[in-house]
């Protein structure tokens, strides 16, 4: 099942998914008052230079990332229950919606 597969993962995978978070936030000065610190790293391929077009794809990836994780967590609720994330409800004979 989904959640089966965080067990399989091996400690040295997770080590490797810790020390690239780590490198991600240190190799960057995002002390007050710098770019890096209100989230602008210079990478202005998928933004624009434009303030207004610029808050405007921020506030559509914000949208997006809380709409993926109301989807997953919806995945692992049903992955829970039914012991499968593309489960079929009819499988699971305890659900109060019947």
């Amino acid at each position: 099942n989904g959640l089966g597969a965080i067990s399989k993962v091996p400690a040295a995978g997770w080590a490797q998914i810790a020390a690239y978070m780590a490198f991600c936030e240190v190799s960057q000065d995002q002390s007050p008052g710098t770019a890096a610190a209100a989230g602008d790293f210079g990478f202005k391929v998928l933004t624009s230079s434009d303030p207004a077009e610029k808050e405007k794809k921020l506030c559509a990836e914000i949208a997006n990332g809380r709409l993926s994780m109301m989807a997953i967590i919806g995945m692992f609720f049903q992955d829970g229950l039914t012991g499968s994330a593309w489960g079929d409800w009819a499988l699971y004979t305890a659900s109060p919606l019947r």
